[in-house]
C-alpha cells in the first residue's frame, strides 16, 4: 500500500462521486430510466445504475489501471476480493429508493488492499451529503450549506455517550430481497426479539430504522445518528465504502452471525456499531445472544 498515493485517489474518488450524483439526480427528476429486475420483483436494477457504473469503470480504468475493478452492475458470481488494490463500487446504493425518488440513495465507492478498506467515499446526491475516510486519517462528513463547504469529523458527538445495551438502542436492519426461506426466517425472528417487551422475552431496543441503503446505514453508525446496524445478505460494495468510514470514526464491524469477531469485506453478513468510550464488545454479545441459535447461510 506504500506506493498507492491514497489521498489522491480519495480526491480523485470524491470528484468522481459528485459527477455519478449528477447523472443519478439528472435521471431520477427527468424519471428517465427503465427498469428491470434480478431475483425477484423488489431486486431492481436501472439503466442507470448500469450508466454509472461504466462512467466511474472507465474513469478509474484510465486514471488507475493497476488497480482491479469490482462493481455491483458487473460482478460475475464466484468472483471474490483478492488482495490486491481493488476498487469496490456499487453505483446506486439503495436503487429501490431511487426508483421511488425517497432520498435516500448514494453513490458507494470503496478501496481494499490486501481485503482491507482503506478508502472509502459515500455520497448521497439528493442530500448533498459526502462521507469519506482514508485509513488511519479519520473519517469526515461534508456538507455545503448556503454554497460553504463543512467538512465534520466523525462521530459527529466530541464525546459519545458509552452504550448502555440493547434497551437504550437504535438499530438499523434491511428487510432481505429474498422474502423466504431460512435467511429470512432467521431476520424476521430476530426483528421480533429485538422490538418486544422485556415482559415476553424481548429485547425492546428503542426501534428498528430501515434507510434502504447499506452505505447509508453504515454511515449513520459513524456518524454516531444510530447505534447498530445488522446485515445479512448484501455484497462487498455494499460495505466496503463505509466500513472505511465506520472504523475510522471508531466504529466496529463484527460478524451479523455470533461469535465472528473479524468478519471479510466479503462476509455477507455484518454487525457494526458506533464509536463509544465502553460497551461495544458487551452491546455486540447481547445483539449476538437475541440471535441465538439462528445463523444467517449466504453464499460468498
Amino acid at each position: 500500500m506504500s506506493d498507492l498515493d491514497l489521498k489522491a485517489i480519495r480526491d480523485k474518488l470524491v470528484d468522481i462521486a459528485r459527477v455519478a450524483g449528477r447523472m443519478i439526480l439528472d435521471a431520477n427528476f427527468k424519471q428517465d430510466f427503465a427498469t428491470d429486475t434480478k431475483l425477484n420483483s423488489v431486486d431492481i436494477v436501472t439503466e442507470t445504475d448500469k450508466a454509472v457504473e461504466d462512467y466511474i469503470s472507465t474513469t478509474l480504468r484510465e486514471a488507475y489501471p493497476t488497480i482491479s475493478f469490482m462493481g455491483e452492475e458487473t460482478w460475475q458470481p464466484g468472483t471474490k476480493v483478492t488482495d490486491t488494490p481493488t476498487f469496490i463500487v456499487d453505483p446506486i446504493d439503495g436503487t429501490t429508493n431511487f426508483v421511488h425518488s425517497f432520498p435516500h440513495a448514494c453513490v458507494s465507492l470503496g478501496l481494499s488492499v490486501s481485503r482491507v478498506p482503506v478508502i472509502g467515499v459515500i455520497y448521497n446526491p439528493f442530500l448533498d451529503i459526502l462521507y469519506w475516510a482514508i485509513k488511519g486519517q479519520g473519517a469526515f462528513m461534508q456538507t455545503r450549506p448556503g454554497g460553504s463547504t463543512i467538512d465534520r469529523r466523525l462521530p459527529l458527538a466530541k464525546n459519545p455517550t458509552p452504550l448502555k445495551g440493547l434497551d437504550t438502542a437504535l438499530v438499523a436492519v434491511e428487510w432481505p430481497a429474498a422474502r423466504d426461506g431460512p435467511n429470512f426466517e432467521v431476520k424476521a425472528d430476530t426483528f421480533r426479539k429485538l422490538t418486544a417487551s422485556k415482559e415476553t422475552g424481548g429485547s425492546m431496543v428503542h426501534s428498528l430504522r430501515s434507510m434502504g441503503s447499506a452505505a447509508l446505514n453504515l454511515a449513520a453508525v459513524a456518524a454516531g445518528q444510530l447505534d447498530m446496524y445488522w446485515e445479512g445478505g448484501c455484497y462487498a460494495w455494499d460495505v466496503c465504502a463505509g466500513w472505511c468510514i465506520l472504523t475510522e470514526a471508531g466504529g466496529l464491524m463484527v460478524g451479523g452471525n455470533p461469535g465472528v469477531w473479524e468478519p471479510g469485506v466479503d462476509e455477507r453478513k455484518y454487525l457494526a456499531v458506533r464509536a463509544a468510550p465502553g460497551g461495544q464488545r458487551e452491546i455486540v454479545e447481547e445483539f449476538w445472544g437475541v440471535i441465538g441459535e439462528g445463523r444467517m447461510e449466504y453464499e460468498h
